[in-house]
């Protein structure tokens, strides 16, 4: 590739085009307002001819700026990013033909070059089938599960325009971006060489695993085209896979121990099928081995007719994005009859983190969770993976951690509570409901005493049976390690 992502990059570092400049430029209203698709906000807000302005207007806004301007902002490159297809010049003017946006992770700047949001301001929203998508919930989404330890090598599988390698390469030694998509592969190749990181990422054209056949990751993080529709022959590549229902993300989950090396991770950001016959833990615990521990959490579902006007609005398909009545109806009455044929009750998305230890006796835990979290949410799936393997016993020494708090709930003036609610603060923020002995154990939980002698206490004070209390609370104990309500001093 030639210097031009570098000269690039030394022009946008030189206009302040970062993404803190970009939000205290457009203010909080018109940030927003992009947000949502809306420009007007943004364009009264950058009225002016300084480069960040015209940087703003370009490539966020969309729209036109003068010649002259453009020159100032990316003086020497309007001609060269014009044949390299990221601008188009006409008499005169200067228009984006690709978005190139800052995006911030905690301590560095980067920028992201991808094809143009579509539907800005209400316009058609048609894209086409080799469409690369920039930075979306999804993949901010999928950024936020990833677990960021240092490690050896990572494989950013499907990688589009490169959000997820980017964030890799800050922690890899080296990066493998695979996609099927030869102009995402273009734009993951030219955003590395943008946020100089082209050392650490290896660019691989090919689908799915074909392109690391034999190979072995520390990392795999992938948000696959998981999009569940009835295989009409048309396909976005970015969403779809060609492969019917859940299959891809079936496919992913069970190849994937093949692909890690001990203690490696592999997390997938999906949707699948919710059968009306069959729970769906029940029916995801059939995808997983004994290879692996696996935390899938569902975060939500949607009822098959919202999930198919998510997915033709987002394609374009609605009337008012530009498509046609007769068209989008005859789509919609096609996929929806589909999925009723194919018994599909609902469609989950959520998180499946893979965890291949080792140890073998493989611990599972598939948890319905649509509750607020805490971002970046990695931290905690970490920290799963560990306490899941944490050796409890009537000898250990347990700690609650800081930020568990306890509820009380019952009528006024009772003299015992109805329930008690034992509640994280940070994390998953998960809730347990505890009974007397649960609730006097964790609260006695600050590493001093082990925790049998914490359960002999309680069982004296409330005049219970050690042996038997020992024996109940001693899973329960186990139990609130893995969910994070308690710590192995």
């Amino acid at each position: 590739m030639s210097d031009l992502p570098r000269r690039l990059r030394d022009a946008l570092l030189d206009a302040g085009f970062t993404y803190d400049a970009v939000a205290e430029q457009l203010g909080p209203q018109a940030h927003a307002a992009l947000g949502r698709n809306e420009t007007v906000p943004g364009r009264q807000r950058t009225q002016g001819r300084s480069p960040l302005e015209t940087l703003i207007r370009l490539f966020l806004l969309q729209v036109p700026v003068d010649l002259s301007a453009a020159e100032a902002a990316l003086p020497g490159l309007v001609d060269e990013l014009a044949t390299n297809g990221l601008v188009e010049q006409s008499i005169g003017e200067v228009a984006a033909r690709m978005d190139v946006r800052p995006y911030a992770t905690d301590d560095q700047h980067l920028w992201v070059v991808s094809d143009l949001t579509p539907g800005l301001d209400g316009a058609p929203q048609n894209v086409g089938a080799n469409y690369v998508l920039g930075i979306s919930p999804a993949s901010t989404s999928l950024a936020q599960l990833t677990i960021r330890h240092e490690v050896g090598r990572s494989l950013d599988l499907g990688t589009g325009c490169g959000v997820q390698a980017l964030h890799l390469a800050q922690h890899s030694g080296t990066v493998v971006a695979t996609d099927v998509n030869t102009r995402a592969l273009w734009m993951t190749s030219f955003n590395a060489e943008l946020n100089e990181v082209a050392d650490r990422v290896d660019v691989r054209n090919g689908s799915f695993f074909e392109p690391v056949a034999g190979e072995t990751f520390d990392l795999v993080a992938t948000n696959p085209p998981f999009v569940i529709s009835p295989a009409t022959g048309e396909r976005l590549v970015y969403r779809d896979s060609g492969l019917p229902g859940d299959r891809v993300v079936e496919d992913i989950v069970r190849a994937a121990p093949d692909l890690l090396n001990e203690g490696g991770w592999c997390q997938i950001l999906a949707n699948w099928v919710i059968s009306k016959d069959r729970p769906w833990d029940e029916r995801l615990a059939t995808w997983l081995t004994d290879e692996t521990d696996s935390l899938i959490v569902q975060r939500e579902i949607l009822e098959p007719s919202a999930y198919v006007e998510l997915w033709l609005k987002d394609a374009g398909h609605h009337p008012a994005n530009g498509g046609s009545l007769t068209d989008y109806l005859f789509r919609y009455d096609t996929w929806l009859t589909w999925m009723e044929n194919q018994g599909i009750e609902g469609i989950g998305f959520g998180w499946i983190n893979l965890h291949r230890t080792g140890a073998g006796n493989a611990k599972r835990e598939l948890l319905e969770w649509p509750y607020d979290v805490e971002q970046p949410i990695a931290p905690a799936i970490a920290a799963w993976g560990e306490a899941v393997r944490a050796d409890v016993t009537l000898d250990s020494r347990l700690v609650a951690p800081d930020d568990l708090v306890q509820e009380t709930v019952g009528a006024p003036g009772a003299e015992d509570p109805g329930a008690i609610l034992l509640r994280q603060q940070r994390g998953l923020r998960r809730a347990h409901q505890a009974d007397t002995v649960t609730a006097a154990l964790v609260g006695a939980c600050d590493g001093d005493l082990s925790l049998g002698q914490i359960l002999d206490a309680v069982s004296s004070l409330l005049e219970r049976d050690v042996a038997g209390t020992r024996e109940t609370y001693l899973q329960v104990a186990r139990d609130l390690v893995d969910q994070g309500f308690l710590t192995v001093a």
